[in-house]
């Protein structure tokens, strides 16, 4: 989730110290984007255990982005009255808390009780997003940091692709079918718990070493201020707009991508479905990420976003006519251009907001709890290739921003 940067202000350390924290701070990319993934195998593993059906197992995205939204601006706030590197621990601590709530959760087979941990992971998460990317841009020499941040965020990607390796490696091996018996069910349900002991043991190891090194602290910003008035850049509310229907798209998605796999090719299991086809998806997504990256610079930023919600929208509504793999590798195919759309709506909706830059981008960081509505949302829809009509009515909305809504034009 990309925010403001800063400028770097500081040229008299060596550049040789920069890079443990350069490292550090780029492993919280990956621990998010891990999270983030992760979700998309608790969906649809938690269906038979709770016995629940799909649109209770997408509150699972519900409670996560939730958590976004809630403590994004607090975060905010809390880095502002202190610092960053307080609000990154305190971040990792959060994150280590709802990771080891597993245990209890599992242990007790309450589906509720696993929201609440993931709420209170994004509620730590909200915290890293919000440092990361400043941090990243002061460390090492100005004129190097969006190299820097290139860097730092392929880690996200690369947890986006270990992510469905670890689901399937961990939590669907010897877990798969009707779980008719209690012990089946607890089985299954003890299953995310190596997993996530282990990442927050990793968050735990990261959070001491920040504790222990020196790190240097972003330059003060102006102060965030709410102001109605700001509303008034159209191109800022569009971009709100987009982002809330752009984000629900995505966690929708992702969220019933193992359930659409599984429904349309009878015979592979959810281990099969999460470390072959989602792991063809998210690296999709990468690589859109690096095309997107470098056709931006002979296509002009708002078109390529139209161009890809389009692709997107055909895309999807390939999922709701085909059938078999070409509805999947379909579907599959949509990460591919989503890939860009996140970091390209911010950009066009903070563009000449001047010193109302940050009060912006903290209304489009909190666009995201789209996440949280949309997917129940799919949900509820019953045929699953059905559920691809949603996505496609909010990718149209991209679309429009992308050709209109992006102009600058105050009221």
């Amino acid at each position: 989730m990309p925010i403001p940067t800063t400028s770097n202000n500081i040229t008299t350390t060596p550049a040789k110290s920069y890079l443990l924290p350069l490292l550090l701070v780029t492993s919280l990319f990956f621990l998010w984007g891990l999270a983030n993934i992760l979700n998309s195998a608790l969906i649809s593993h938690f269906q038979p255990v709770f016995e629940i059906k799909r649109a209770q197992a997408l509150l699972i995205e519900t409670a996560f982005y939730f958590g976004y939204f809630t403590i994004a601006i607090p975060a905010g706030l809390f880095m502002e009255r202190f610092n960053y590197k307080k609000g990154i621990l305190l971040g990792l601590l959060l994150y280590a808390i709802g990771a080891l709530l597993f245990i209890p959760a599992a242990n007790t087979l309450t589906f509720s009780f696993f929201l609440i941990a993931l709420y209170i992971i994004a509620s730590g998460l909200a915290f890293l997003e919000t440092a990361a990317n400043p941090y990243v841009t002061i460390l090492g020499k100005p004129e190097t940091s969006v190299q820097r941040l290139n860097f730092s965020q392929s880690f996200n990607g690369i947890a986006l692709v270990v992510g469905p390796w670890i689901a399937g490696q961990f939590i669907f091996a010897g877990n798969e079918g009707s779980m008719t018996t209690l012990e089946e069910k607890q089985q299954a349900a003890d299953a995310v718990i190596l997993p996530y002991t282990l990442i927050a043991g990793t968050v735990l190891v990261v959070a001491i070493l920040f504790f222990l090194i020196k790190m240097p602290e972003p330059s003060k910003t102006s102060k965030l201020k709410f102001d109605a008035a700001i509303f008034k850049n159209k191109h800022l509310t569009w971009a709100i707009i987009a982002q809330f229907f752009y984000v629900g798209a995505q966690a929708g998605i992702w969220g019933i991508t193992l359930d659409y796999i599984t429904e349309l090719l009878p015979g592979i299991t959810k281990e099969v479905a999460s470390k072959k086809f989602m792991i063809i998806g998210t690296t999709l997504f990468v690589i859109g990420r690096f095309a997107g990256t470098w056709l931006m610079t002979i296509v002009k930023d708002n078109k390529l976003l139209m161009y890809y919600g389009m692709a997107a929208a055909l895309l999807c509504l390939t999922g709701v006519l085909a059938g078999g793999e070409v509805a999947v590798y379909a579907v599959l195919s949509i990460n591919f251009f989503m890939s860009i759309m996140f970091p390209t709506i911010f950009a066009l909706g903070v563009k000449d907001l001047g010193e109302q830059t940050k009060l912006g981008s903290s209304y489009i960081i909190m666009a995201i709890v789209g996440g949280a509505i949309i997917p129940p949302l799919m949900g509820l829809i019953h045929n699953i290739q059905l559920a691809f009509l949603l996505p496609l009515v909010c990718f149209l909305v991209v679309v429009y921003f992308g050709w209109s809504g992006y102009k600058i034009k105050a009221a």
